[in-house]
């Protein structure tokens, strides 16, 4: 009886194991998603930034050649 007892919890605390590993695994894939579109996003705001600087810097070379 003792045996029977302790396989079922043995079965029982091994299946937790199962799910926890599965949940870890799924939290992870979720946090790479997570890390690679903020890596896409960080490049796409670098992008606009080096635009708008680009624009700026015309604008200001324009005002000085009108200034001539």
């Amino acid at each position: 009886m003792k045996r029977l007892i302790f396989l079922i919890a043995a079965a029982a605390l091994g299946g937790c194991g199962v799910e926890t590993a599965s949940t870890a695994a799924t939290a992870a894939a979720l946090k790479k998603q997570e890390l690679e579109q903020s890596k896409k996003t960080l490049e796409q705001a670098q992008q606009k930034i080096g635009q708008a600087m680009e624009q700026l810097q015309q604008s200001q070379q324009s005002r000085e050649a009108a200034e001539k």
